[in-house]
Order: C-alpha cells, then structure tokens, then sequence
C-alpha cells in the first residue's frame, strides 16, 4: 500500500506522518526473565487534525502456525511534537499500559525514522521493577519496523521487542 499525505494532519506532525495508519504483522519478544516467543501485534495510529497523534497497539502471544493464543501486552499513548532542544528532540511519547506502568519518551523524529528513550518511568506499586526504555520506529519499504530495548529486572539496558508491520488502512 502506497503511503499518501493526509491533508488534514496539523502541519507540525509532518515528521511523524507516515505512522498514520492502521498496521499489522508479527514479532519476537524475549528478555533474560522469559523464553523468546513469537507475537501478532495491530497498531492503529490517528488523528484528529490537532497537534498530537493517538496511538495503540494490542499484541498476542502466536502458536507455531501463527494463530493467535492470548493476549500479550496493550499500550495507549500520544505522539507529539515538541519545540526541538538542545540535544536535538523533538517529539514525545506518552504511553500507559494495563500492567501499571506509565512512560514518557522524548527523541527525534525524521522523516521515516523515530528514535526515543525514556525520560521517566512511573509504575505502580504491584507492576515489575521497569527502569528505562528505547524505542526506534522505522518506515522501511513501505513497513512499520520497530525494536524496543528494555532496562528491566536488575538487567542492564538489552534487546526485548522487535517486529515488522504491515499498513492494512
């Protein structure tokens, strides 16, 4: 699916406008604290003609024949834009999760890249100990690629979660 400029988008998402859109596909998810498993993930990213994009993502665990088995992880969250700082950022995401834990990246949007790290992790006191994050979103051949490392656990910063999706809207 050809990717095409949404007129309506406020003129300051422009950076972060190939990420509108409904997308699908699958991933890995692993970590030190669990066996490396195989995912579906769904992401629908909109907007409403203001200044930030909604975003939420729904994942479930996948059995060897790619049919789905559970429900894995689910995030709502806003992308937006911000007056660039010094060290070059430019864009938030805010992000909540069911699991009790609430994140605040901050990093630099381009053109068909995102890269952001946590600026604040805030958890409640049932949800497992979770201290920092980085994301990196790409547009690669007309996919959403993305990889997540996590700082979790006693574990030092490492890969958790990557996938490849595909614009289905």
């Amino acid at each position: 699916m050809v990717f095409q400029l949404d007129v309506s988008l406020h003129e300051d998402l422009a950076p972060l406008a190939w990420l509108v859109g409904t997308w699908a596909g699958a991933g890995v998810v692993g970590y030190p604290t669990m066996e490396s498993e195989r995912f579906g993930q769904e992401v629908v990213c909109s907007h409403d003609g203001r200044r930030f994009l909604r975003w939420e993502s729904r994942t479930w665990l996948l059995d060897d024949e790619g049919k789905q088995v559970r429900p894995l992880a689910t995030e709502l969250g806003f992308w937006r834009p911000v007056t660039p700082g010094s060290d070059g950022t430019n864009v938030e995401l805010l992000l909540a999760h069911p699991t009790g834990f609430v994140e605040l990246y901050a990093g630099v949007a381009e053109p068909a890249k995102v890269e952001v790290h946590t600026d604040g992790v805030m958890r409640s006191p049932d949800a497992k100990e979770y201290t920092a994050a980085q994301r990196m979103y790409g547009y690669v051949a007309s996919n959403l690629m993305w990889v997540m490392d996590m700082a979790a656990m006693g574990h030092p910063m490492q890969s958790h979660v990557s996938a490849e999706l595909k614009r289905v809207e």
